[in-house]
């Protein structure tokens, strides 16, 4: 039977790339989304995952969706930590919601879907959970304090969960993309954007596939000994 996997923000951009490459490896892919309900529609119609829509900053709706997926199609025995946002300023020009809500959504889901499934992962002694943090949780970013802060704590929550999943056979790892060719990536003004794409060895902004490689290679049932690591998928524009 098809392990069911879950991936938050899974409707768009990389969250998209990542679950169609679960499915192709046999995943039976449950997408979530928070706001873009024609964007999830079309999606669902174009690929044939499942949608659901909750808040993964509010641990109640998180509650009742991981209830839903479990009473709808069973188990969630790999979860991919995807969904993200940001809220851009300079620390003086940013208000305290600001950082609330960059920090709840990016880094408070990653505890509140990992607490929800860690233990009936470790009850039936599987699991893979993928974090996905950021080259500027590593490096930093200017006007970026809450984000950086988020995915950075990202990276350590990654390894402490790692720790505590290793015997029960529940690998934990993350992936920090760096910059890639998506919807928020291309508002990016063009003069900053070659700035960007001029820093990075490879020559060229990511793919979404070439995250979305990332998660399926660390979310295989095989990759049992790969825990607590953080998989740099940025080009070369940061070494880490």
């Amino acid at each position: 039977m098809a392990r069911v996997a879950l991936v938050t923000g899974g409707t768009r951009g990389i969250g998209e790339a990542i679950s169609l490459a679960l499915k192709a490896q046999g995943r039976n892919v449950i997408a979530s989304y928070v706001g873009n309900d024609e964007a999830a529609e079309a999606f669902k119609a174009r690929t044939g995952i499942p949608v659901i829509k909750f808040n993964v900053s509010n641990f109640e709706e998180c509650e009742a969706a991981v209830a839903k997926i479990t009473a709808d199609y069973g188990p969630i025995e790999v979860l991919v930590n995807n969904a993200g946002i940001t809220r851009d300023a300079t620390l003086l020009r940013m208000r305290r919601d600001m950082w609330d809500a960059v920090l709840d959504t990016n880094l408070g889901s990653c505890f509140n879907l990992s607490r929800l499934t860690f233990e009936g992962m470790r009850e039936r002694k599987f699991g893979r959970i993928v974090n996905v943090g950021s080259i500027n949780g590593q490096a930093g970013q200017y006007g970026q304090v809450n984000y950086a802060a988020a995915k950075s704590g990202i990276h350590g929550f990654t390894k402490a969960l790692a720790q505590e999943g290793a015997r029960y056979g529940i690998t934990v790892n993350a992936i920090a993309p760096g910059y890639v060719d998506t919807e928020m990536v291309r508002a990016v003004p063009g003069e900053v954007l070659r700035k960007i794409v001029a820093k990075i060895p490879i020559g060229r902004l990511g793919r979404a596939e070439d995250i979305a490689r990332g998660v399926a290679f660390l979310t295989a049932d095989d990759a049992d000994f790969i825990t607590g690591s953080t998989m740099s998928i940025n080009g070369g524009q940061h070494m880490y």
